[in-house]
């Protein structure tokens, strides 16, 4: 409480007003906190993007044309808006970029799923370790994380390449005749994939299994139903929302990935990921590359909004029938 014989510019005056300011506004600020964390790292930089989208591309510095711009006539002053949608045209009209949406989908959904089928199995083991081993079967999972991803995606090379380990390996055993050609194809871009983002699909799911009652497995077995069949019948539901959150988590980077796919894939290879590199750093065209990651951004983000929102209903339909009965 501030003392009134407190100088009113003094330390303590000033910090006992700070507290008391925080003491009534305190809810409104952690509340309003993750939203200006929103706005400043993702709805503004998208904005400029947006902005950039629209613009003509100009042999200068930067490489766009300013949007808007000041027209003096006579003594008014005109704002002058030049929108170039020439850009978002070109998207839908050159097969190249179709292209490259269409493998980045492709690439990112069955990484994906090869991902979802490692990491299930992973996941469960872990939930079902003793205590003991929990924790450290947990970290031998993120310990990759504490090594560079580049470093990481490099080391690949030397695994897939002709003359490396896998094939070297594989010869020394005698499954295979001859090398296998791996590197630059797209099956290093999926083992790529599923390597550098399994933890996060394993991480959710375990957490959903952490939390599962065994009891209820343990029943369905006694009431005559198969442990393979009690899995998907009982465990996998009640795993689906880590399921969702795991998908989604390596479906939505794997979608814009560049690193993978230009140091394991090959030159058929097309991802869109290496198209807006070369668009901003090879062909200096910044209004373009600024298009196609607007539309790469809009066809991740409103599905999973879409998707969000169905949840949403689902669960308050849910909440209202559990109210009537």
């Amino acid at each position: 409480m501030l003392d009134r014989g407190l100088p009113p510019r003094s330390p303590w005056a000033i910090a006992a007003r700070l507290g008391g300011w925080f003491e009534r506004h305190g809810r409104a600020l952690v509340i309003a906190t993750p939203y200006l964390w929103f706005a400043l790292f993702f709805f503004v930089p998208f904005l400029i993007t947006l902005k950039l989208s629209f613009s003509e591309v100009v042999l200068a510095q930067p490489p766009y044309a300013p949007l808007f711009t000041l027209v003096r006539d006579f003594d008014a002053s005109v704002l002058n808006i030049r929108l170039n949608l020439g850009n978002y045209g070109l998207l839908w009209s050159d097969t190249l970029y179709i292209k490259a949406y269409a493998n980045s989908l492709r690439i990112a959904a069955i990484a994906t799923l090869l991902t979802l089928a490692v990491a299930l199995p992973m996941a469960y083991g872990l939930a079902k370790a003793p205590d003991r081993w929990r924790l450290a079967l947990v970290m031998m999972v993120i310990l990759p994380f504490w090594t560079s991803f580049l470093i990481r995606v490099y080391a690949w090379i030397g695994i897939l390449k002709h003359d490396g380990l896998l094939n070297a390996a594989l010869l020394a055993v005698g499954i295979i005749d001859q090398p296998l050609t791996i590197l630059n194809t797209d099956t290093a871009v999926y083992i790529g994939i599923v390597y550098s983002y399994l933890p996060f699909m394993v991480l959710p799911i375990y957490a959903s299994f952490d939390k599962m009652d065994v009891s209820l497995v343990e029943a369905a077995i006694d009431l005559g139903c198969r442990p393979v069949r009690a899995f998907w019948l009982v465990t996998a539901p009640i795993a689906l929302p880590g399921i969702v959150a795991g998908c989604l988590l390596v479906f939505i980077p794997a979608v814009g990935e560049f690193v993978i796919p230009d140091l394991l894939g090959g030159s058929e290879t097309l991802m869109i990921g290496q198209t807006l590199w070369l668009e901003f750093f090879n062909n200096r065209d910044w209004p373009l590359a600024s298009a196609v990651a607007v539309l790469l951004l809009l066809g991740l983000v409103v599905p999973i909004l879409l998707f969000q929102r169905h949840q949403q209903r689902a669960s308050g339909k849910l909440e209202t029938e559990a109210g009537r009965a």
